[in-house]
């Protein structure tokens, strides 16, 4: 009797190795998990969606916000119940937190079988067969910062898969020590990859359905210093730009120090170059700046903003900003709503201040306490809600070219999609547009989205 095509996909789906991949924190994170992904497939692991079924569990962890390090705790609890119905499923955890604490994972979460680090992911398969080998506890971190620990995996992966629109890391780690942050501890002193390499990655993902590429590091403009020869990172977003067919290049992260008069021009002469940028300020006030060893004051954040502005008058600005630094005062808090007001964002992406590990900032004085850092981050988040609804408005009856990303969250047959500038457009049409860039009007305005109306060609 002939199995029903059902029975087979189930069978075959049980012959699988399955890889349970749970990632915190921010797009460096989910990237490498997608390596961890595309390692794995090599090795004929498939993906799950239930941690239950898998027979690796992998937690990539991030410790930039306290928040994000407690959930990562909690769910390692969680966890143990599988472990214990299903002990030969082993429980990987990597990213930030276990880069800082892998003492003190293995102690507080005995049934964890390995702990990796950041620069270690190319090395998971081969200690995976090693800790199931041996059956006990296993830490990987590499001794040195010789290796930029990002292997480019060519399309062979049977989980090479992407969407519109793909990440691609073009370096790692940080030399700027701002006081607060616990990415150099974490992920090391700047490395960056090679153009040629980063070029072969952008053809392959074109080459599966991408048609935008977001560059990701941790401070993308000093990219290509530490490279013989040195390259700019406006001279590799013009090599991507002119050698892989994409449509599309967004990039984050940039420090405000590091953005030169060349890439600022990127945004005017590099068409693909999408209008948007992301500049973290993370204060208004000099002094806190200077506290936070931010390398810029207010007055030369603003001058950039308008520089931009001159270059390309349509761009799209966003930016990080924390409240409650230690030491910080009334004073200081309005110089902050001073730059919002002035910059008017289009999304401010802001938190409290919480002390980190490791950093110079967790042993500042005196704290701020949580009643007034809540204040001041109602009050911030309530002043950038009024500006984001205020230019979504603004939108109305303008027509836009949308990168259309695949079916819209708000359901009712729409599409999803974003402009130029990132703006994020929903719409009625057909399945068909998909992957391709089509002209909206815009019809409606949002907290945060817009309403658009398909212009038929």
């Amino acid at each position: 009797m002939r199995q029903s095509s059902a029975v087979k996909a189930k069978a075959e789906k049980m012959a699988s190795k399955l890889l349970y991949v749970h990632t915190f924190g921010c797009q460096m994170n989910e990237y490498d998990s997608l390596r961890v992904q595309r390692l794995l497939g090599l090795e004929g692991y498939a993906v799950t969606e239930n941690p239950k079924e898998a027979d690796i569990i992998f937690v990539n962890t991030c410790s930039v916000r306290a928040k994000a390090e407690q959930k990562a705790y909690s769910l390692l609890g969680r966890l143990k119940g599988i472990k214990v119905r299903n002990p030969n499923a082993l429980l990987v955890v990597g990213g930030c937190v276990a880069e800082q604490q892998r003492e003190k994972i293995i102690e507080r979460f005995p049934h964890v079988d390995l702990v990796i680090g950041t620069r270690a992911i190319s090395r998971l398969p081969d200690m995976i067969k090693e800790v199931r080998r041996t059956r006990t506890q296993k830490w990987l971190f590499p001794e040195s910062e010789e290796s930029c620990g990002m292997e480019w995996l060519d399309s062979s992966s049977p989980m090479w898969k992407t969407g519109i629109v793909a990440s691609v890391t073009i370096m790692q780690g940080c030399d700027n020590f701002c006081t607060y942050c616990i990415v150099p501890y974490v992920r090391g002193r700047e490395r960056s990859r090679a153009p040629q390499e980063i070029i072969a990655e952008i053809r392959s993902l074109i080459a599966k359905g991408a048609k935008e590429v977001l560059l990701l590091g941790q401070n993308v403009n000093s990219y290509g210093k530490n490279l013989d020869p040195p390259i700019s990172f406006s001279e590799l977003i013009k090599m991507i730009a002119s050698e892989t067919d994409v449509l599309r290049i967004r990039f984050t992260t940039s420090h405000p120090k590091d953005l030169t008069e060349d890439l600022m021009k990127c945004f005017a002469e590099v068409p693909e170059l999408c209008p948007q940028l992301h500049l973290p300020f993370q204060a208004g006030s000099d002094r806190i700046l200077k506290k936070m060893n931010r390398k810029y004051t207010q007055t030369e954040y603003l001058r950039k903003i308008e520089r931009l502005r001159d270059i390309r008058p349509d761009i799209s600005l966003s930016a990080d900003v924390m409240v409650g630094f230690p030491g910080e005062r009334e004073e200081d808090f309005l110089e902050t709503l001073k730059v919002v007001e002035s910059v008017q964002f289009d999304n401010l992406f802001s938190f409290k201040y919480s002390d980190r590990p490791f950093t110079v900032a967790s042993r500042m004085e005196p704290k701020v306490d949580e009643k007034t850092k809540s204040r001041w981050l109602s009050t911030l988040q309530a002043l950038q809600a009024e500006i984001t609804l205020k230019k979504n408005l603004a939108e109305v009856g303008s027509l836009r070219e949308v990168l259309v990303e695949g079916k819209s969250k708000t359901g009712r047959g729409q599409l999803t999609g974003r402009t130029p500038q990132g703006r994020i457009v929903n719409f009625v049409g057909p399945s068909s547009l998909v992957g391709k860039i089509v002209a909206v009007r815009i019809v409606e305005g949002y907290a945060h989205s817009l309403k658009g109306k398909l212009i038929e060609e």
